[in-house]
């Protein structure tokens, strides 16, 4: 194999990462629904939170999405 095709293999596997921070945001915001479900007085405590975890998920998500530009394009 040439090197071009290792360097899009490589992408694509850090492309991984992108679809597994979009199922951690799933499963933090459906355990967030829940909890507010379960004890609804408890919910406007947790909201911030759930949204801090949404937001490093997808930190993560787009770190891996210029780890794969960057070895795509280099």
């Amino acid at each position: 194999m040439d090197p071009t095709a290792f360097k899009f293999l490589g992408a694509g596997l850090a492309c991984i990462g992108m679809g597994l921070a979009a199922m951690g945001v799933g499963n933090i915001f459906g355990n967030f629904l829940s909890g507010a479900l379960r004890n609804p007085s408890a919910a406007d405590g947790q909201f911030a939170r759930a949204f801090i975890g949404a937001a490093l998920a997808e930190g993560l998500g787009i770190f891996c999405l210029v780890v794969a530009l960057v070895l795509l394009f280099t």
